[in-house]
């Protein structure tokens, strides 16, 4: 099988990590990686914010209510920033920016985990992307689309089970509607 159907199978979200920092070369490969994923007409709305102190790591892990407090331990989070005045799919861009980062976290053997920001709120229901604007200094012509939690693995996870892939979802030709679809409507 082939390095990239490797990555992907063994690619799953980590929660737990280590105290151990990440090396300088780590960190510019998940930069370089950021800086040569693909944006729309080559707009490359977004932009990141590294944040390796841990003082700011356990703000960042209240911004929003649920599914952010492994930040606090992680020890390298990526804010990615998109830019709306440069592109109109820039939640796009930043999406696939973010998912690219994650890939090579992966490549480069650490643990990493999407951590949502747009459109979440924070537990006393304040806006999770201004919590993280306010934290970071971030200007308002960004928006805060996810943090990406970095580290060295504290915990393992099987691969992806081939066995267990959906199928079931996907269509050839035309969407077709299962037995199970049907019993919803």
């Amino acid at each position: 099988m082939n390095h990239f159907s490797e990555l992907i199978k063994r690619r799953r979200s980590i929660r737990k990590f280590t105290d151990e920092m990440l090396r300088p070369k780590e960190v510019e490969s998940l930069m370089k990686a950021a800086l040569m994923s693909p944006a729309s007409k080559s707009s490359n709305p977004w932009q990141f914010v590294l944040v390796e102190d841990k003082s700011k790591l356990s703000q960042l892990s209240e911004a929003k209510a649920h599914g952010a407090k492994l930040i606090a331990d992680c020890t390298l989070a990526i804010v990615v920033l998109g830019d709306s005045t440069t592109s109109d799919v820039w939640i796009e861009d930043t999406s696939i920016a973010s998912t690219v980062i994650q890939l090579q976290a992966e490549d480069l053997g650490l643990g990493s985990c999407w951590v949502q920001i747009r459109l979440r709120q924070s537990a006393d229901g304040e806006d999770a992307e201004q919590n993280v604007r306010d934290i970071l200094n971030i200007p308002s012509h960004l928006s805060v689309l996810s943090i990406i939690a970095i580290g060295r693995k504290a915990q393992a996870k099987e691969p992806h089970d081939e066995s267990k892939l959906q199928w079931e979802k996907v269509h050839i030709e035309s969407y077709k509607i299962h037995k199970d679809e049907s019993e919803k409507k």
